[in-house]
């Protein structure tokens, strides 16, 4: 495959800064399936996804809920009649459990073939109440923990699902209502963060606690903030506003990077951090999806249907009606062979086993500039190929891999050890 097809589909957020949005899949959904219609919830790295009936939209439904499960590629797993009280949220554990959140404060889980495996009670006051929002969380120990605001707006966390020990969290002064709220999981502990109007709140793990008012540098003109989202190593906050502006800064709030007019005003339906250096808006409306870097660029994506976005380590998984896409920033080592007029070894590298394969002679043109840095070339395509998807691409750097070995007569470790992942 050529380069020009290989970063056909790159773009750029800043200088030198590169991301890019590709297919993983072509979606088997069954006929019936239209995600405008449903609440989904996809489990990270690329499990299982959960969906049920949107109970917000106006669609008919007959008898009990049903969730379903399908693989990452629409393929159905397992489907199972909802007998309990009303949902809240559904999300998914680091295990792959389907965690559930009812309106009464229970939380059921289940594997992800339907079967139960046991439910907790989040508080006794919980169930005395109801619960209105929830959010399922990893904790700094990296344990699937669950978040819940009540009706009367208290907050209620549970740090580890395997090992249920409810925290009431500090209250809101003055008895404010919240517009939005996220968790902060962040060493040493699990805290909330509440927007009431303009004004921020940091809930912590006290219910005796005052809460601390805390307050972004926005310059644009609001009254209320919409919506929010930290990114997957909580350094780092986006702030949406009624002006429509996005606010991106650290999640403490002492940096500012940027401000950006993405001139939509109502809220996005989903709002998500990409890596730790953009952030992406979806608004179901539009069926428009932007991303923004911490820089102030940003590049806009209009799809045909509905699309649901799941938040990865390393970027967004976008699942729509008929694909499931990955949009990532280029691995740096990638961006390295690849980018226009590159000079490093490894593009050398990967030029010469091209013109070798088409038994040209300028693959000792390309070789001999890349004698002296053989091995740092060697190890940058290895390294690349981890990050390539595209079996065709995969296969050219087999080749590639094949010609190195013939040079080097032996495998080199790291080839060993890619291979031994593959």
């Amino acid at each position: 495959m050529s380069t020009a097809m290989l970063i056909a589909d790159w773009f750029m957020l800043g200088r030198d800064i590169y991301y890019r949005k590709f297919e993983l899949y072509n979606m088997s959904w069954p006929p019936e399936v239209n995600l405008e219609n449903y609440t989904t919830s996809s489990a990270q790295y690329g499990g299982p996804i959960a969906i049920k009936r949107d109970a917000k939209k106006f669609v008919k439904e007959s008898g009990q809920p049903i969730i379903s499960i399908f693989s990452g590629s629409g393929k159905n797993i397992s489907s199972f009649k909802w007998t309990r009280k009303s949902i809240v949220k559904i999300g998914w554990s680091n295990e792959e459990k389907l965690v559930v959140v009812q309106e009464d404060g229970m939380v059921v889980i289940h594997d992800m073939f339907g079967k139960y495996i046991h439910t907790f009670l989040i508080n006794q006051k919980v169930q005395e109440l109801k619960v209105v929002d929830a959010e399922i969380f990893t904790s700094p120990q990296n344990c699937t923990g669950v978040a819940i605001v009540t009706s009367n707006n208290k907050v209620f966390l549970v740090n580890n699902i395997l090992d249920p020990k409810c925290r009431q969290l500090s209250e809101l002064p003055r008895d404010l209502k919240p517009s939005c709220w996220v968790t902060i999981a962040e060493e040493p502990q699990t805290e909330v963060l509440m927007a009431c109007g303009r004004e921020l709140y940091r809930l912590k793990q006290d219910e005796h606690h005052t809460s601390v008012m805390l307050e972004a540098d926005i310059s644009s003109p609001y009254t209320t903030i919409l919506t929010m989202s930290i990114s997957f190593n909580a350094r780092h906050i986006a702030l949406f506003t009624d002006s429509g502006h996005l606010w991106l800064g650290s999640s403490n709030f002492r940096s500012k990077y940027c401000e950006i007019d993405t001139n939509i005003i109502y809220t996005p339906k989903q709002l998500v951090w990409c890596g730790n250096e953009a952030i992406v808006a979806y608004w179901e409306r539009q069926n428009t999806i932007l991303i923004a870097g911490k820089h102030g660029q940003k590049m806009t994506f209009i799809y045909d249907g509905s699309v649901h976005l799941a938040q990865e380590v390393d970027g967004v998984r976008i699942i729509s009606n008929n694909t499931h896409e990955l949009l990532q920033k280029v691995p740096h080592v990638v961006q390295k062979i690849f980018r226009i007029n590159s000079t490093e070894p490894g593009s050398f590298l990967l030029e010469a086993s091209k013109q070798f394969q088409k038994r040209s002679h300028r693959a000792n043109e390309y070789i001999s500039l890349v004698k002296n840095d053989l091995q740092t070339a060697v190890e940058q395509c290895i390294d690349a190929v981890g990050y390539e998807f595209d079996t065709e691409v995969q296969k050219d750097w087999c080749e590639l891999r094949n010609s190195v070995n013939a040079l080097y007569r032996t495998p080199t470790p790291k080839n060993m050890s890619i291979c031994a992942d593959s």
